[in-house]
């Protein structure tokens, strides 16, 4: 009895040493935190769309009846679409649901039936990734640029025109800014063709490594990554200036200009860089929620991204296409601030201490 006590008093000794080292481990306690938010946000799916009025299984089995299929046959091709087993408890088709997922099986869509749902995502993922991936290049690089300006211009009218221009763009929807950007650039002064604001590519046109291909889905992006380029440079815009504001405060700027260096030398080696580093913890947030894309703006130019898709499940009620574009985006926003949690502990070590950026 006694060597039994010692063995379970050693076991347990050794697990709580491997908790504290968990605990203790910065990398570790952000990778732990990031695979639990997952889990809860694919649970709270689960139960969401199961307590949904109507009940989702109940829906596509009254859908298939009426189609035609038997009940039996009904309950099982519903079960198939569903990855579950009907007849199971719902903690078993919970266990069975989360094992699917883990596996990479995110079920079979009600509306495009025999369709994988992670091939649906596969096929819309990319074009979402192209246009906000792009706007998102674009936004970040002139925000930086412009909010430097209007902090080195400050109290001019330069800094009061491109203020003010950013808090107007940051106020208004992007929905907004896409309906005038069709109505002047493709209505009124035409210079935009309407069908370039439709779709991702034109009609016959198929994905291949061509010039006539990128061109062709450059022509059909541009107004939508111009709209998202309005609809978010504000924001950075003012968060730079801020930024480099509180930077030109600092001892150091001030003890560089006592010693005769050019602005232009102090805006590259001392204010910009140090201003900047922020943004870049929120750029990789910013990627993150990027894979969501827009599902109004992409609704609004019928392009076939991931927001798109969205809406289209939404609409049709396709359950399974829902719950896995939502477990794909809930996973690109937590790695994404896993990201920002790793990069900002490395920029300052001092937050590996306090438990990580805010």
């Amino acid at each position: 009895m006694a060597v039994t006590s010692t063995t379970i008093k050693t076991n347990r000794l050794a697990w709580l040493e491997g908790i504290e080292k968990i605990t203790n481990n910065f990398l570790l306690r952000r990778i732990v935190k990031a695979l639990f938010t997952i889990w809860v946000v694919t649970s709270i799916t689960f139960f969401v769309v199961r307590a949904m009025p109507g009940s989702a299984v109940d829906i596509l089995i009254q859908d298939l009846t009426a189609a035609g299929y038997s009940p039996d046959d009904a309950k099982n091709q519903a079960a198939s679409l569903m990855s579950i087993n009907l007849d199971a408890p719902a903690h078993e088709q919970y266990l069975e649901y989360v094992g699917n997922v883990l596996q990479g099986d995110l079920g079979k869509s009600f509306k495009s039936r025999g369709l994988n749902v992670s091939d649906i995502i596969a096929g819309v993922l990319p074009w979402t990734i192209f246009s906000v991936g792009l706007s998102l290049v674009i936004t970040f690089t002139l925000g930086i640029a412009l909010g430097a300006v209007m902090a080195y211009a400050r109290d001019t009218w330069i800094d009061h025109l491109l203020s003010n221009l950013a808090a107007i763009l940051d106020a208004i929807s992007p929905y907004i800014i896409g309906l005038l950007a069709i109505l002047f650039l493709s209505v009124l002064w035409k210079i935009v063709p309407i069908m370039e604001t439709r779709g991702a590519m034109s009609p016959g046109m198929q994905p291949e490594f061509s010039f006539e291909f990128f061109a062709d889905i450059f022509s059909h992006v541009k107004v939508l990554a111009f709209v998202y380029v309005l609809s978010s440079i504000g924001s950075w815009m003012l968060i730079m200036k801020s930024n480099t504001i509180t930077t030109l405060g600092e001892d150091y700027v001030t003890v560089a200009r006592a010693r005769g260096l050019p602005d232009l030398r102090i805006l590259s080696a001392y204010v910009g860089r140090n201003a900047t580093l922020p943004l870049f913890t929120r750029l990789a947030i910013t990627i993150g929620f990027a894979v969501s894309g827009s599902v109004l703006l992409e609704s609004l130019f019928t392009y076939r991204g991931i927001g798109y898709q969205l809406w289209q499940a939404i609409s049709g009620r396709d359950y399974p296409v829902m719950q896995g574009i939502f477990i794909v985006v809930t996973a690109a926003v937590v790695f994404a601030n896993l990201i920002a949690d790793l990069l900002y502990g490395w920029l300052d070590p001092r937050i590996r201490i306090v438990g990580g950026s805010s």
